[in-house]
């Protein structure tokens, strides 16, 4: 075996950077901060995750056991310390027409076969593929979030219980009004205030879980009447159970299951590496894509069989958690066990918290989250690229993150397309090593954009009988070009003329010489110090 493809294997085989604290030294300064961070994005992921259960239509538990499991594992071993995982909107919007149809435990089985599935990407590599995602298409991507998490908030504004049937959000129920109203929104601005004056006189304490703890205790110590986390549902609950999902094991039930599985993990990939690429930056991190891949898969997996509807990472309380400085595997170890806690012993004490500190904090995320510096660059940027950044946070408010980045990427890849397509042309000249015969030097790649263009370039009628095409400052890039090159070659033929390749790169000629369009087959010269001219074999592709 090659020692190249041995160390392709082994590569494969390394074993992924699982320290607790990477890059970072273990203080108790350290510490304090991580725990501390925990422990506020623990109390934003309870009303989440009740309320993401109501949109999927199973109980509150289900999702806190999701938020619970996810979170923790993916803490454990995936690839981006610092970032923060459990149950999400984007993947209970998909779920609920599975739950009503066909109940909870398919559910499950769906959960676990969508984890298998983001093993198998995480083993095959495929996480490195989100390097294709464009810029624009990441600032629409966070717009879009930053749009979905603050729509999802005003689903809090709702009277307690009239929001339940309806889902979380914009839709049914029937809204606070009146001195109610008027209260919740006073406590919401209180707790952004107190998030955004606290960093000026300390940092001991996250700000986000001193706005918290000020606006609870003036609830409770004053009684008022707003709505609370208890309001929603009830929390307490004991350990996650395993538990076998209670489905046929037969081919009928996983035709059920299959298509809800394939587009639950690539919603969870899609959203888990978008969001690693956002903390990364933050964070001065970089790599881990498939190593987050196989963590979240084995979330998932696990997950489906302790009774959790799955998740995947979650960008407001992964921006809670780094903007209240954790960096480390602690602080999303802490929430996820913070979060046990609450369901096994300090319910009650949890469903006192207000839910409008917890609005203001989600409120915060978003003003933090938006991407603010898009709107005014909309105007110095290409078109293309203004028009993509709309287009994706458009679709993913009114769609889905999976729909918006990939109508995203093929909007960017076709205007890249397009864009290359127009740079194909040739300079002409009189060769100087074979008398009388004319050179076309083309200039820009030779792909399925430009292949019309390509054939369009030549003077059949008027070259004279020897003609040279000169891609020194092109490349052969697919089956179009040689179909380009084919039909060039044929049109010189038929009208008893010659056409020649020269300085054909390595790559464009095992192109050329696998189709077996070479008459002659030897490698060019890489430093073109003596050029080889190609003749060129029609008839592979088929008439034109």
């Amino acid at each position: 075996m090659p020692k190249g493809l041995l160390a392709s294997f082994a590569n494969r085989l390394a074993i992924p950077d699982l320290s607790l604290m990477p890059k970072e030294r273990l203080t108790p300064s350290r510490i304090r901060i991580e725990l501390l961070s925990g422990l506020t994005v623990a109390l934003a992921l309870v009303p989440e995750a009740v309320a993401f259960a109501f949109v999927a239509g199973v109980h509150p538990l289900v999702g806190l056991y999701a938020a619970f499991l996810v979170g923790l594992i993916t803490a454990l071993i995936g690839g981006r310390p610092g970032m923060i995982s459990g149950a999400t909107g984007a993947l209970a919007v998909v779920m609920v027409a599975l739950v009503a149809e066909h109940g909870v435990e398919y559910l499950f089985a769906t959960v676990v076969l969508m984890g298998i599935l983001q093993i198998v990407a995480g083993a095959m590599r495929w996480g490195k593929f989100i390097r294709l995602v464009p810029h624009p298409v990441m600032l629409g991507f966070v717009n879009g979030l930053a749009i979905v998490i603050f729509l999802a908030q005003l689903g809090q504004f709702k009277v307690p219980g009239s929001a339940e049937a309806t889902g979380h959000g914009m839709g049914g129920g029937e809204w606070l009004s009146g001195a109610p109203l008027y209260l919740m929104l006073g406590l919401t601005v209180l707790t952004m205030a107190i998030i955004w004056v606290m960093p000026r006189f300390s940092r001991l304490v996250p700000a986000p879980l001193v706005g918290i703890a000020v606006v609870a205790a003036l609830v409770i110590g004053f009684d008022l009447d707003v709505p609370r986390v208890g309001d929603l549902a009830s929390i307490q609950g004991g350990l996650p159970a395993f538990h076998i999902p209670l489905v046929p094991l037969n081919w009928e039930t996983l035709e059920i299951i299959l298509p809800y599985a394939v587009i639950l993990a690539a919603i969870g990939l899609i959203e888990s590496l978008l969001t690693l690429n956002l903390v990364g930056e933050i964070t001065g991190q970089r790599g881990g894509a498939s190593q987050e891949c196989i963590a979240q898969g084995i979330a998932n997996t696990v997950t489906g069989f302790f009774g959790g509807m799955g998740g995947c990472a979650m960008i407001g309380q992964s921006m809670i958690n780094v903007k209240s400085g954790g960096r480390t595997r602690v602080a999303g170890i802490a929430a996820a066990l913070f979060l046990l806690v609450f369901i096994l012993f300090a319910a009650p004490l949890i469903e006192l918290i207000p839910l409008a500190a917890l609005v203001g904090v989600m409120f915060m995320v978003v003003i933090g989250t938006f991407a603010w510096n898009s709107l005014t660059i909309l105007r110095k940027v290409p078109l293309t690229d203004a028009f993509v950044i709309l287009l994706v946070t458009v679709v993913t408010v009114l769609e889905d993150l999976a729909v918006a980045v990939v109508v995203g990427v093929i909007v960017s890849a076709l205007a890249y397309a397009w864009n290359n397509a127009r740079r194909i042309h040739a300079i002409t000249r009189d060769s100087t090593t074979s008398k009388g015969a004319k050179v076309y030097e083309i200039q820009g790649p030779l792909f399925f954009g430009s292949s019309d263009g390509f054939i369009e370039i030549f003077d059949v009628e008027g070259d004279p009988d020897l003609v040279i095409a000169d891609f020194a400052q092109s490349r052969v890039v697919d089956q179009s070009a040689l179909q380009a090159i084919e039909a060039v070659a044929g049109k010189y033929e038929a009208a008893g003329k010659q056409l020649q390749l020269r300085h054909l790169s390595r790559d464009c000629h095992r192109l050329l010489s696998k189709a077996g369009h070479l008459v002659i087959d030897s490698d060019d010269d890489p430093d073109y110090a003596l050029a080889v001219d190609y003749g060129v074999r029609t008839g592979i592709l088929g008439d034109h």
